[in-house]
């Protein structure tokens, strides 16, 4: 049994902070918007006003929030935790932010005595809760594996990316790249074959049937039947992500032409008010584009 925070409960955090305290541990939780703490409060979690106040006393903080400037917020602004958490502690980023804040908040907490881990996850809010998350973590062996137990009370599996935390940021970039290039073909291919009158869902099952993943069988399905609300994961998160993976592209001089285009598409859906969409929805693009 460990003491832990939790900081940022939304559609993922939530579902992570309950299974930590499902998996025996004492967990502080914070969020921007109370009721969603006094939410946990309920499974037996501990209301704090604050991210420093949520750090008091814990071995390990987790974030799980939805980008840069949210995560810098809750870590060095007024009432962030980086002032309170004791020298040792972990602090667990789950946020799939910048390989560039990561080697920050590395440097930040290595000076303070404190550790960092990366370990954002992989599943759709429905894995959170289930307990069925990839993680992807990085950082410094010893403290990673000290992190394990935690990852288990999260996932149904962990892979270990590298020593220095930003790697797992860029795993996490990268495969949303991935899953982003699929949601495009799907649309792109969903477009010809709606004009040629045949069935999303048979051209669905025959993906099926070459290429088992879950990947092509659920976005597959949402897109086949434009199921795009309530929004898994909302499209304006999807671009920031493909921004994500092109800055670091940027910084390890590796073109990614694909991501380029699919920065585009994702504009324009944004642009035709999708923001707040699955990011799924995307596919709308290039049904546009077809004249649908």
């Amino acid at each position: 049994m460990m003491h832990l925070a939790f900081i940022g409960l939304g559609k993922m955090g939530a579902g992570m902070a309950r299974n930590l305290i499902r998996g025996g541990h004492r967990v502080a939780v914070h969020n921007r918007t109370r009721a969603k703490s006094e939410a946990l409060a309920a499974d037996g979690a501990r209301v704090a006003l604050s991210p420093a106040q949520a750090a008091l006393g814990s071995e390990a903080i987790f974030t799980m929030l939805a980008d840069d400037a949210s995560v810098e917020e809750v870590v060095f602004g007024n009432d962030g935790f980086i002032s309170t958490l004791a020298r040792g502690a972990v602090h667990i980023a789950s946020t799939t932010m910048s390989t560039a804040l990561a080697r920050r908040l590395a440097a930040e907490h290595a000076r303070r005595g404190q550790q960092f881990v990366a370990a954002p996850v992989f599943g759709r809010p429905e894995a959170a809760e289930n307990q069925k998350l990839i993680v992807v973590a990085a950082g410094p062996e010893g403290v990673v594996a000290r992190c394990q137990p935690l990852f288990d009370a999260i996932g149904r599996q962990t892979f270990v990316a590298g020593k220095e935390p930003w790697q797992a940021n860029a795993v996490k970039l990268c495969g949303n790249f991935m899953i982003a290039s699929l949601i495009e073909c799907f649309g792109e291919t969903n477009a010809i074959l709606r004009k040629a009158g045949v069935a999303p869902h048979l051209f669905l099952d025959i993906m099926n049937t070459l290429i088992a993943s879950p990947i092509y069988a659920n976005y597959g399905r949402m897109i086949a039947e434009e199921q795009f609300e309530p929004a898994g994961f909302a499209l304006k998160l999807g671009l920031k992500d493909i921004r994500l993976a092109l800055a670091t592209a940027d910084e390890l001089t590796a073109p990614m032409p694909l991501a380029s285009l699919l920065k585009d598409q994702f504009l324009a859906a944004l642009a035709d008010g999708q923001g707040d969409l699955d990011w799924s929805s995307v596919t709308r693009v290039a049904a546009r584009n077809a004249g649908l």
